[in-house]
């Protein structure tokens, strides 16, 4: 089964993101009860029926597409450097210039975590716009 709420243990502290894979050891008595699934590092939580999903189906749905899922965690609102580059950034602009942006974005962990992973790099052509993930930035 895959988790499509993060999973929260007895402090309310996340303990599995949304996407975490677990094998169900209880079955609910009907649908009002919730079944108890078991995760790889033993921790065991009650989830009801909504908020999982066969691992089957996660396969053939939403993880084809990707950009389905990566557009709900809005992560250019995740970008943590901002800079103009191009003609503007020197002086050289005229009435004709547009403004090219670059920077960085710092997607959340769960995101990480999760079975879709992360995007290299957003772009937005409309807005000359182009965000690399923090680890590419720091490898290149």
């Amino acid at each position: 089964m895959v988790t499509r709420k993060p999973v929260r243990g007895s402090t309310g502290r996340v303990v599995h993101p949304s996407g975490a894979v677990g094998v169900i050891v209880k079955s609910p008595r009907d649908r009002s009860h919730a079944y108890r699934v078991r995760f790889t590092d033993g921790f065991e939580a009650a989830l009801h029926h909504n908020n999982l999903m066969l691992l089957a189906e996660c396969k053939q749905g939403s993880i084809h597409d990707a950009d389905q899922v990566l557009a709900t965690h809005g992560l250019f609102d995740r970008v943590i450097f901002r800079c103009v580059i191009g003609s503007r950034a020197y002086g050289l602009d005229d009435e004709n210039s547009d403004t090219d942006r670059r920077g960085i974005y710092l997607p959340p962990a769960d995101l990480h975590w999760s079975l879709f992973g992360v995007p290299e790099q957003l772009e937005n052509d409309e807005t000359q716009e182009a965000y690399w993930e923090l680890q590419k930035f720091i490898i290149l």
